[in-house]
């Protein structure tokens, strides 16, 4: 395991990279990995927004916001001209780190995006603004390949797929390799997979230590050196509606997401 630096401080903000969280497939620990690495990369210094793209509204709701009282949410801003970035961004708790939320709403944005003009760069549209006012944004995408899933690809400069360290979470990384080189090759030239990582790591099963391997044979340098043990503390950070990072500061788990924090920076920086 490498040993990646402490961050240095930033003096100007601005400039946001923009990061997809993507995998079609569920339970692979997106959600958990967008608002962990977040809060570590606020540790950090760096201004981060969270984007709940995914009609669950799981990211929102492991914020500890309720689905059902949110005022104006991610469909607004997509989907009425007159809602700005401003309008929909609350704060999520964290100092450094604010949240753009969703709702099940959402889920009428894909059937209503069909008609539009430029479908695919709708988000891009409405998250440029943002752009100057952040260091980070992460985008939550729902686990599935459509519409909105290629919005945020779009919009993203990078994409990190967070992978479970089990036999079918492997097989359809191949189908999701296809979407964004299709995205790349007709939507978004400059879109990079920033990396692959696996979660739900358990050292004493070989099953975990065979899908690892694997999946280092096929990507290589792009798998992460920091691997995301599985632990009781993210659920219970989850129900408690905070990160690990503050939930359970001294856990293995944030200390994890710490480690992801500093790689993914040293990669950015080197990129």
């Amino acid at each position: 395991m490498p040993d990646f630096p402490e961050p240095r401080p930033l003096s100007v903000h601005g400039g946001a990279r923009v990061v997809a969280m993507c995998n079609q497939k569920g339970g692979v620990g997106k959600t958990t990995t967008t608002i962990n690495l977040g809060a570590s990369l606020a540790e950090y210094g760096r201004k981060v927004l969270l984007v709940d793209f995914d009609p669950q509204g799981s990211l929102s709701v492991g914020l500890g916001m309720h689905p059902h009282e949110m005022d104006l949410t991610v469909y607004n801003l997509l989907m009425e001209r007159d809602v700005t970035h401003e309008d929909v961004i609350v704060p999520s708790g964290v100092p450094g780190m604010d949240l753009m939320p969703s709702n099940i709403d959402l889920s009428a944005a894909e059937v209503q995006l069909v008609h539009e003009v430029a479908r695919e760069q709708t988000l891009q549209r409405v998250l440029a603004p943002a752009l100057a006012h952040y260091d980070v944004i992460l985008i939550d995408c729902q686990p599935s390949l459509g519409l909105l899933t290629v919005n945020a690809l779009t919009a993203a400069h990078g994409v990190i797929v967070p992978l479970e360290c089990e036999y079918f979470a492997l097989r359809g990384v191949a189908l999701l390799k296809t979407t964004i080189d299709k995205v790349r090759e007709r939507l978004n030239p400059g879109l990079e997979i920033d990396g692959v990582l696996g979660t739900m790591f358990d050292g004493r099963t070989l099953h975990s230590r065979e899908v690892m391997d694997r999946l280092v044979q096929a990507w290589g340098d792009t798998v992460f050196h920091t691997v995301i043990r599985r632990t009781v503390k993210f659920s219970d950070s989850t129900v408690a509606g905070e990160p690990i990072t503050s939930y359970a500061s001294s856990s293995a788990g944030a200390e994890s997401y710490r480690a992801l924090s500093r790689e993914v920076l040293a990669r950015w920086l080197d990129g």
